[in-house]
């Protein structure tokens, strides 16, 4: 893959991953058949790939993508880092629904330890336990033995400094490509920090990445526009990790073969 690799705590993962979403059309758009699913997942590791993102939240019609995750790999390969998300959701007692998050991740990808644990923050319309508290719950769980590192999802600059300051974070997950770089200073404060920075939506998302710039430099490499969205984001930052999500083995290919795809500095001055 010739990517390098990325640090999560003590973990390293290679810089091109892949998440498990669109394995289950959640929360809209249409899953592949199981078998293709299975597939694209024995592919991946196949081609190198040892960081999936996922959660237990990506379950839609009987298809969960922990499970799926589950059959299709286990027992896990030893380099393999599993990556889930929790949110913190107010519940009778402080802390109760996110062991109940954990322990059902758990449960479902038949493992003792998480490797990692991103808090989701903030994108439900639901009232959630204050930041600090919902840290201290899931540090409360690493101490338990059932967490191995902690990260934060959909979060300001000023809540990944709070967590960094109640926690200790190995990763940040929020939203960002080259079309959308509201985060470009928290991208270089990551990188000063030690801390990952994984992007979700790295090609665009439900409104995949148009525009002449990016279809001009995919013409000249011979790649695809979202080949050159991901290949950019390598460029970006070396503390930056992706994990574009497919159902289709051949896209998934597609993904992978982007770590090889070098921009120019002229490339880069086109997109920028």
């Amino acid at each position: 893959m010739g990517t390098g690799q990325v640090r999560l705590g003590d973990l390293r993962v290679r810089r091109i991953g892949y998440g498990a979403m669109k394995l289950t059309g959640w929360p809209r758009g249409e899953a592949p058949a199981r078998d293709t699913a299975l597939a694209v997942l024995r592919r991946a590791v196949e081609l190198g790939v040892n960081h999936l993102d996922t959660s237990d939240y990506y379950a839609r019609d009987g298809v969960a993508a922990n499970e799926l995750i589950r059959s299709a790999l286990y027992p896990y390969p030893a380099d393999l880092v599993i990556v889930t998300k929790v949110v913190a959701l107010v519940e009778s007692a402080a802390g109760a629904g996110l062991r109940r998050a954990v322990e059902g991740n758990l449960r479902s990808l038949g493992v003792d330890r998480l490797d990692v644990v991103n808090l989701r923050l903030g994108d439900r319309g639901r009232p959630e336990v204050p930041l600090e508290q919902a840290l201290e719950a899931l540090e409360a769980l690493r101490a338990e033995g059932l967490i191995r590192h902690l990260g934060i999802s959909n979060a300001t600059a000023g809540q990944v400094a709070r967590a960094r300051t109640a926690a200790g974070i190995v990763c940040v997950q929020n939203r960002y490509n080259v079309a959308e770089r509201a985060d470009d200073p928290l991208v270089d404060a990551c990188a000063a920090a030690g801390i990952a920075y994984v992007p979700y939506f790295p090609v665009g998302g439900f409104t995949p990445l148009a525009g002449a710039a990016l279809s001009a430099v995919a013409a000249r490499h011979g790649a695809t526009v979202p080949q050159v969205a991901l290949a950019w984001l390598l460029a970006r930052s070396p503390n930056i990790a992706l994990i574009p999500g497919t159902g289709s083995p051949a896209h998934l290919e597609e993904n992978v073969a982007a770590g090889a795809l070098e921009l120019s500095a002229e490339d880069l001055s086109r997109l920028s």
